[in-house]
């Protein structure tokens, strides 16, 4: 958060026609909007605001988006949305992999920009307010810690993305409750995300690839074909 009672909003991007209509939306969301036109000078003004949340273009000029926000993330959670013209699911991937909150593709509504922007701030503020929950879960040789942001199989730390630990987290702290694919996307996401499903597909996909390197029989992550996604504990596994 900025100091003060000053809530900054860095928006990165070098056209000056996009930094204006999303400064203009900004302002009526209460945001006091910071603009940045190459990756050098987002990386900049990052660490001096400290901005509540960050829009950041890929293609820019010094350094492209992907780099800045490895950047921001080696030092902070600031909440980052990707925005780019450039749609393909592998680059989509490849931004939550860094550490990216969100991704939205050009041409966009401004209003939409501001919708997940709030959407992403509502989720930090849930988290934020979450210490009275629990924050640590053990199951089988799992061990997922949501407050550290780290999960363990037979005490080997896994190398995971936060939208994949927070899928695999909601799933574990919900055993059998079914979750549909909009279930999870507004669970994780924070709103419903425009229908993109295969969001949730692909992230199931790789937490598996990830987790069944290593044998696990007291617990699965189900498929419930046509319906969703379940944590199925197995009999006499225990808590």
């Amino acid at each position: 958060m900025s100091s003060g009672n000053i809530q900054y909003i860095l928006i990165a991007d070098d056209n000056p026609d996009i930094t204006d209509v999303l400064a203009n939306y900004a302002k009526k969301e209460g945001f006091e909007p910071l603009v940045a036109t190459d990756g050098e000078d987002a990386l900049s003004k990052f660490k001096e605001y400290c901005p509540a949340v960050v829009l950041l273009d890929v293609m820019m000029p010094k350094m492209d988006g992907y780099e800045v926000c490895r950047n921001i993330r080696a030092v902070s959670d600031t909440p980052v949305i990707l925005v780019t013209a450039r749609g393909e699911d592998f680059e989509r991937i490849m931004g939550l992999d860094i550490g990216a909150d969100d991704y939205i593709v050009k041409p966009f509504s401004p209003s939409e920009v501001m919708a997940r922007v709030r959407a992403v701030m509502r989720r930090m503020t849930r988290q934020d307010h979450s210490d009275g929950e629990r924050t640590r879960l053990t199951i089988g040789n799992m061990t997922i810690d949501i407050k550290e942001y780290s999960l363990y199989m037979d005490d080997v730390q896994v190398s995971m993305t936060k939208k994949e630990l927070e899928t695999v987290w909601t799933l574990a702290n919900n055993p059998e409750k079914l979750f549909t694919r909009d279930n999870l996307l507004n669970s994780i996401w924070g709103y419903d995300y425009y229908g993109e499903t295969r969001t949730v597909d692909t992230h199931i996909k790789r937490i598996r690839g990830k987790l069944d390197a290593y044998p696990h029989p007291d617990w699965s992550i189900k498929t419930v074909w046509g319906a969703g996604y379940k944590f199925v504990i197995n009999k006499d596994s225990k808590n």
